[in-house]
C-alpha cells in the first residue's frame, strides 16, 4: 500500500485531498499545526504529524517512508505581513523540498495557482508557457511565484517535481473565499468592480483534487499543468449563483475598474505607511480577481494526463445549496 505525505491538509483541499487518496486506497500522513487541525486531518482519515513547515526535522519524519507528497499548505491571502509571506510560501516550500529529499520521496506534487503568473494584467487564454511574476506587486502573487520556481529547479533524479495549478477553487468544505463573499454580501459592503461581466475559468474542489492525483499519478516528471472546470463562465454569473447557494443576493451597484484601482493602491499605501492593523477594505489582488479576465488553456492537461473535470459547475452548485439548506 503506497502512502502519502500531505501539508495544508486541514484546510480546504488538502482536506478533499486526504479523503481521495484514502478512497485510494492510500495512506496519508498530514502536518497539522494546531491541535484543531490534527482533528480535522485525523477526521478525514490522515495520520497527523504535528508540527508546522518551519520545523525540518518533522517534515522529515513525515515524509519518511512516502513515495508522494503533496504541498498544499501556503499562506493564502491579498494582504498581509511580507515576511510571513516569504516565510511561508518560500521558505515553506523550500523546507518540504529538502526534506522530501532527505527522506527519500520519489515525488513532490505542489499546489500552485494562476495567481502566480499576476502582476496586474489579464490573463487571456494563456497555457504553461506564460512567465510567472516573482516581481509581482502582490506578496501572494510574488511568493506563490518564488515557490513554485523553486519546486520546478527541485526536479531531478532525486526528486521528481509536479506542478498543478487550479483556479478560483470552490465547492463544498470552503471555509475561506465563499464564506468571506457571503459575510461582504450581508453586510452591504459587497460591490461589483467593473460591472463583473469578464470571464472566468474556476476549479472545483473535486477537480482539483483530479488534477493533484493524475500529478502524482501520470503526470511526467517536471510537468506544469493548469486545471480547470473546463470551459469559462462570466464572473457575475457563476458569482451570483454561488452566493445564491448561500441565501445571498449581492447587489446590483458596480464600482469603475479604474476609480476601484485608484482606491486599492491608495489604500494599501495607508495600510502599510500607518501600519494599521487588518487588512485594507481593498487590495490590488482582490481588484485584479474581481474586475480582470483570467481564461487558462486546459489542452496540456487534457493531453498528458487524460485530465477531465470530475464534477460539473451545475453538479457543485446544487451540492452546495443542499449543504447550506
Amino acid at each position: 500500500m503506497s502512502t502519502a505525505f500531505v501539508t495544508g491538509g486541514s484546510g480546504f483541499i488538502g482536506g478533499a485531498l486526504i479523503e481521495r487518496l484514502r478512497g485510494e486506497g492510500w495512506e496519508v500522513r498530514a502536518l497539522a499545526r494546531s491541535e484543531s487541525a490534527e482533528r480535522r486531518v485525523r477526521e478525514r482519515g490522515a495520520e497527523a504529524v504535528a508540527g508546522d513547515l518551519q520545523d525540518l526535522d518533522t517534515l522529515r519524519a513525515g515524509a519518511e517512508g512516502c513515495r508522494i507528497a503533496f504541498h498544499a499548505a501556503a499562506k493564502v491571502e491579498d494582504w498581509g505581513d511580507p515576511e510571513e509571506f516569504t516565510r511561508l510560501n518560500v521558505g515553506g516550500t523550500a523546507n518540504v523540498i529538502a526534506a522530501c529529499r532527505d527522506a527519500g520521496v520519489e515525488r513532490l506534487v505542489h499546489v500552485g495557482t494562476e495567481a502566480a503568473l499576476m502582476a496586474g494584467q489579464p490573463l487571456v487564454h494563456v497555457n504553461e508557457d506564460a512567465p510567472v511574476r516573482p516581481d509581482s506587486p502582490v506578496l501572494y502573487s510574488s511568493t506563490k511565484a518564488r515557490a513554485e520556481l523553486l519546486v520546478r529547479a527541485a526536479n531531478g533524479p532525486r526528486l521528481e517535481t509536479v506542478v498543478i495549478r487550479p483556479r478560483f477553487v470552490w465547492g463544498r468544505g470552503d471555509t475561506t473565499l465563499l464564506p468571506a463573499m457571503t459575510d461582504l454580501v450581508r453586510s452591504g459592503r459587497f460591490r461589483w468592480i467593473g460591472g463583473g461581466a469578464q470571464l472566468t475559468d474556476t476549479t472545483h474542489v473535486d477537480n482539483t483534487v483530479e488534477g493533484l492525483w493524475a500529478g502524482a499519478t501520470k503526470a511526467p516528471a517536471g510537468g506544469v499543468y493548469f486545471v480547470t472546470d473546463g470551459a469559462p463562465v462570466v464572473f457575475r454569473e457563476f458569482v451570483t449563483r454561488l452566493l445564491e447557494t448561500q441565501g445571498a443576493r449581492p447587489p446590483e451597484e458596480s464600482v469603475p475598474q479604474a476609480a476601484a484601482r485608484v482606491a486599492a493602491g491608495a489604500c494599501e499605501v495607508v495600510w502599510r505607511r500607518l501600519r494599521r492593523d487588518g487588512a485594507p477594505p481593498l487590495t490590488r489582488f482582490a481588484v485584479w480577481v474581481a474586475s480582470q479576465e483570467c481564461t487558462l488553456d486546459i489542452s496540456r492537461a487534457e493531453r498528458d494526463l487524460g485530465y477531465r473535470p470530475r464534477t460539473t459547475r451545475e453538479q457543485g452548485l446544487r451540492e452546495l445549496a443542499g449543504a447550506a439548506a
